[in-house]
Formats: C-alpha cells, sequence, structure tokens
C-alpha cells in the first residue's frame, strides 16, 4: 500500500523527524486559504499522486505572491500528470499539497528499505538527493552508501554516523542528521513499511535538516495492525479492478497483454505469465486465487479478468493440492456460463481430483479446450487468439 507525500510527512513528524509546515488542499479557494494560513513570501504548490517525478512532469511549482499560488493551483489540480512512474496515460491529480518555501544549502537522499538481496533492513543514503535513485545508482554506484542493520538493535549511534559523514553532512550538522536517521528507521519498522524514504532531505541555510518529501510503502500482510495507516488510503490512485478482486481475496495486477490468467498460487502464475510470453504472446493480469478458492470465486475472477477489453483468450492452469481441480472445474464451468464466455478458454489441470474436474469440463457442454502441460496449455490459448 502506497500512500500521498502529506500524509507520509505526517507519520514523520509524530516519530519527531522535522518536515515544513504545509497543508493538503482539494480545491483552488483551499490551496490560497492554506498560503495565507502558513503566511511568509515564498510557497510551494505540490501535486499529490502515488508516483515520483512530480516535479519533472510539471507537478511541483514554487508561488511568490497569492496571485500565482491561485494561477498554480488552478493548472495542478485536476491535471493529468504523466512521469516515468505513471506510465503514459498518467494519473490526474486530485489533492495538492501547499508548503511553506526552505532555504535549501544541499539535497540529500536518505531511505529505510527491506533489502532482499540480503534478506536484512537497509539503510541508504546518498548525497545526490533530488535526483532518482534508481539514475545515481546506475550511474554514480560510489555515491549510494549503505549499512545493514541488526533489528535487534536498531541503527547505532556508528551506522548513523557512517551514512552522515559517507553523504558529506557537514560537522555541525551531523548530530541532526544521525537522530533523523535513528527516527526515520523506528518509523520503517514500528509502522511495518516495505519502504521510508526521504528524497530529499535537506540542509538548509541555518545548518538544520529537514525532510522536505516523503514517501512511503507498507507491507500489506500488516496492515491489520495498523487501522491509522489504513485510513490513509486513496482508492482513486488504485487500478479498479484491483480493488475488486481484494474484496474477493483475490491477488490480481493488471498487465498490458491478452491473455487472461487464472492460476493457484504465486509461484505458478508467474511461470504461466513466463510460459505465455515463451509461446510469443503476453498476459493481461496476474492472477492467483489462492489455496482456498471457491466456486464464487472463481466465477468473481472470471468477471474481472473480463472487463478488460484487451482480453481476448483465457488460460487456467491449476496445480490441485489443498485446491481441489473438481472444485475448480465446476467454477469455471459456472464462470463460462455466468458470464456468457465469448473467448477462447483453455484449461490445463493436474493433481487432486483431477479425473474427477477433467470430467466436469468434457461434460459440460462447452467449448473448453483441456490441455495436459503447460507448453501445451500455452500453445493452444495462444493459438486460439490469434
Amino acid at each position: 500500500m502506497k500512500i500521498h507525500e502529506y500524509q507520509g510527512k505526517e507519520i514523520l513528524k509524530k516519530f519527531g523527524v522535522t518536515v515544513p509546515r504545509g497543508i493538503p488542499c482539494f480545491s483552488v479557494d483551499e490551496a490560497v486559504k492554506a498560503a495565507e494560513t502558513l503566511g511568509g513570501k515564498v510557497w510551494v504548490v505540490k501535486a499529490q499522486i502515488h508516483a515520483g517525478g512530480r516535479g519533472k512532469g510539471g507537478g511541483v511549482k514554487v508561488a511568490k505572491s497569492m496571485d500565482e499560488v491561485r494561477a498554480y493551483a488552478g493548472q495542478i489540480l485536476g491535471m493529468q500528470l504523466v512521469t516515468h512512474q505513471t506510465g503514459p496515460a498518467g494519473q490526474k491529480v486530485r489533492r495538492l499539497l501547499v508548503e511553506e518555501g526552505a532555504d535549501i544549502k544541499k539535497e540529500y537522499y536518505v531511505a529505510a528499505l527491506t533489502d532482499r538481496a540480503s534478506q536484512k533492513v537497509a539503510m541508504m543514503a546518498s548525497s545526490e538527493g533530488g535526483m532518482d535513485i534508481e539514475e545515481v545508482a546506475h550511474k554514480m554506484p560510489e555515491k549510494i552508501i549503505k549499512v545493514f542493520v541488526d533489528p535487534a538493535t536498531g541503527l547505532t549511534d556508528a551506522q548513523a554516523k557512517q551514512l552522515a559523514d559517507g553523504i558529506g553532512v557537514p560537522a555541525g550538522s551531523q548530530a541532526q542528521a544521525i537522530d533523523t536517521f535513528k527516527k526515520l528507521y523506528t518509523c520503517y519498522m514500528d509502522t511495518d513499511a516495505s519502504l521510508a524514504e526521504i528524497n530529499p532531505m535537506i540542509l538548509e541555510g541555518n545548518g538544520n535538516i529537514k525532510a522536505l518529501d516523503a514517501k512511503f510503502n507498507f507491507d500489506s500482510n500488516a496492515l491489520y495492525r495498523h487501522p491509522e495507516i489504513v485510513a490513509y488510503r486513496d482508492l482513486d490512485e488504485e487500478d479498479a479492478d484491483e480493488i475488486e478482486a481484494s474484496k474477493f481475496d483475490l491477488a490480481y495486477i493488471s498487465l498490458d497483454g491478452n491473455i487472461g490468467c487464472l492460476v493457484n498460487g504465486a509461484g505458478l502464475a508467474m511461470a504461466t505469465m513466463d510460459t505465455i510470453k515463451l509461446f510469443g504472446a503476453e498476459p493481461a493480469n496476474f492472477l492467483d486465487v489462492g489455496g482456498g478458492a471457491t466456486t464464487e470465486k472463481v466465477t468473481e475472477a472470471f468477471k474481472i479478468m473480463l472487463k478488460n477489453p484487451k482480453v481476448k483468450g483465457i488460460l487456467v492452469n491449476i496445480f490441485g493440492g489443498i485446491m481441489k481441480c473438481d472444485t475448480i472445474a465446476t467454477g469455471v464451468v459456472t464462470a463460462a456460463r455466468e458470464t456468457h464466455l465469448s473467448v477462447p478458454l483453455v484449461v490445463r489441470m493436474k493433481g487432486t481430483n483431477e479425473d474427477l474436474g477433467k470430467k466436469i469440463l468434457a461434460e459440460s457442454g462447452l467449448p473448453i479446450i483441456s490441455a495436459d502441460s503447460m507448453a501445451e496449455a500455452a500453445t493452444k490459448i495462444v493459438a486460439a487468439v490469434k
């Protein structure tokens, strides 16, 4: 789960990290009122979407008068903001953050994240703040400093100082930087985040350290422990089909291909998608019905897949362990009838009650194409779609 920048800053503030004063807004008039409330002579008007690169896409503007605040808010609100993370379709801006200006002397990058390669928590920092960290890693890997944290002891003062030294924080500001790093790590751990990022973390002209941006990703499996974070969820920023799938405990992700996939088990689902690509086509989705799928869940899965106009065929690939093949077969037949299925359907099933499942499919009277292996299934669905 992702949240907006202003929500991330609210969380950071709760953990003692210094952030600029800012007010979220949903209209131009609210933006002007926010600037008046904040006072000062410079304000930053920021688009709030779940994507980076907003400034490059025209979603961040510096205003030096109330007229400029009003003009920029009017330009940004409602725009279809395209960044390197939104894809070409972009994302509609429905929220703004109006923030006080900052005296930026230097920008840094810092993040706490789950490092799957080492299977540890990593604290990562760079002197090249404000840039895409992927670009820094590609062009200047020596500019990225990493320390790996023992969860039993947490981020130590020595590790935090190693980060501060490594990115060149001046001596007079090191104590603040070390304190910020330690609080960011605590925030990451206590909120069950998979990423807690400040980019940029700034050094102000007076030597103070401040979080000028905030990005969080949270482990969805831990959200039951954090109702206050769930309350931040913005459904406008999420795929409507993925939201619908989550209501039925289906793991669904939309993709750009034309072959719908219904599989049990994440590993088998990924292998199925790879097999489709191997045989010259593209999957339209990732869909894992899990080990406890019912007829109702399978029917809903078909409905969600078929909402996508790009889908020209469906491949069902089931390994019957806990999930019995006859249960899936009954669900497939019910779903095909209820949705008036009009695209080719290939079903491959192996395992528990396999023969009974195949019998149900064969006696359904529906034009279901059977397959015994993944290669055969992929070959048949690709041929049927073509």
